[in-house]
């Protein structure tokens, strides 16, 4: 009867059930049934700007000092930086040695762009000046309205120091009504979530409906591969750092098992965002670090959207027949680094950052990334999954090298979580 009644096993039958409605019902159904996915994803993003603006803003506020904020935000970015940059070479690697393009033969005159002809023109504004120009908001509420992470953050930022620098006694009583209302955000979260398995079984029918069997034939492939890579990148890389940290990356896994469900269902790491945040509080983090190293990590730690982009890249190249020279080799690879750091401000990110990846080598048609567009969103649950875990594993990781948490009590912390 508890297993019954806990919202994994929902979450678990509604990944099953939603599947299987995909592949054996009428695909009217499945397109009855979407909403139901699209909604709970949007009511959930509702929430995600106001929490990341109060836990950001706070956490900055209840460090001190600008100092020890310098520090943990330096941290952070220095992280960052090195993982994101390992996962780069990890898909690179991998389309290097699996050359999982190669087999296609593929004509660009013969793929229709019309499909894709958004995504050119948004790639386009990924441009240095058009990025710097997303940062900064025209107003304080347009971050807001259109979620844009990156300019969150900035305001987050700004208000978070300027709490430092005010009188302290009015700091303290800002600060103590921040929390109050972050609470209560995250209560609701806790009240959509019971909705959850609703999500996961409207976007799992639509998934397996629209884009299972043929389609995925072809391509079958560059979808394992990409997989198999995620799972590498996790079972090595972050294994590694969760070695270097004191703690078992398996029995974290399993801690965040549920959460890890309902991104996979949902295909959005944001989903379960609040969760990961409570959860790693509860292992002794300090809420203040989670507070800046989390939402930060949401725009520059995207381990799996970072995978997905030379990989998919290549696999474009390669499908055109297309052999890199060296420069255009580094060149693409340095704009992928750059690019993806924007990935969380912009929708449709997926594609809008391979786009304007691929922008810079000519000899790699735009047109190309038509190939992908009917199975990115089989991918998109791989990224969405990788980049959580990343987070979720950077959080922990952060915490534990700055002293906030003994690795004995996280390993205590975890193992009582697995025994229940």
């Amino acid at each position: 009867m508890k297993i019954i009644s806990s919202l994994f096993f929902w979450l678990i039958l509604a990944f099953i059930v939603g599947s299987l409605i995909g592949i054996y019902l009428p695909i009217s159904v499945a397109d009855t049934l979407a909403p139901l996915g699209t909604s709970f994803i949007r009511l959930i993003k509702i929430f995600i700007s106001p929490i990341i603006f109060l836990t950001v803003a706070t956490g900055i506020a209840k460090t001190g000092s600008m100092k020890r904020l310098g520090k943990t935000a330096l941290y952070a970015l220095i992280y960052f930086e090195i993982i994101s940059t390992l996962a780069l070479l990890l898909g690179w690697i991998a389309a290097v040695v699996f050359h999982p393009g190669n087999s296609m033969h593929t004509n660009p005159n013969q793929l229709d762009a019309k499909a894709v002809t958004g995504f050119f023109v948004s790639a386009q504004h990924l441009s240095v000046s058009e990025f710097l120009q997303n940062i900064i908001p025209t107003s304080i509420v347009e971050p807001f309205a259109k979620n844009n992470m990156l300019q969150v953050l900035l305001l987050a930022i700004l208000f978070g120091s300027a709490l430092l620098a005010i009188n302290a006694r009015y700091a303290k009583s800002l600060i103590g009504g921040m929390e109050k209302v972050t609470q209560c955000l995250f209560q609701i979260i806790r009240m959509i979530m019971y909705a959850s398995p609703l999500g996961v079984l409207g976007g799992m029918a639509f998934s397996t409906a629209h884009f299972g069997g043929h389609l995925l034939i072809p391509l079958f492939g560059l979808i394992g591969l990409f997989w198999l890579t995620a799972g590498i990148f996790v079972a090595v890389v972050l294994n590694a750092v969760a070695i270097l940290s004191g703690f078992s990356l398996w029995r974290f896994l399993k801690y965040i098992f549920t959460e890890i469900v309902l991104v996979l269902g949902t295909s959005s790491s944001e989903s379960a965002l609040p969760q990961l945040m409570r959860k790693l509080e509860s292992l002794g983090c300090r809420k203040e670090t989670i507070g800046i190293v989390i939402p930060i990590g949401y725009s520059f730690n995207l381990d799996g959207t970072n995978i997905y982009m030379t990989l998919a890249a290549l696999f474009i190249a390669q499908s055109f027949g297309i052999h890199l020279t060296m420069l255009e080799s580094l060149a693409l690879f340095a704009t992928a680094m750059l690019s993806s750091k924007g990935a969380a401000g912009v929708t449709g990110s997926g594609f809008i950052t391979l786009a304007a990846t691929l922008a810079v080598v000519p000899t790699i048609p735009l047109v190309g990334i038509v190939l992908i567009l009917g199975i990115d969103r089989f991918m998109s649950e791989a990224r969405s999954v990788v980049n959580f875990i990343g987070n979720g594993v950077a959080g922990l990781a952060l915490s534990r090298w700055q002293g906030e948490v003994s690795a004995a009590m996280v390993q205590q912390r975890l193992a009582v979580s697995a025994d229940c």
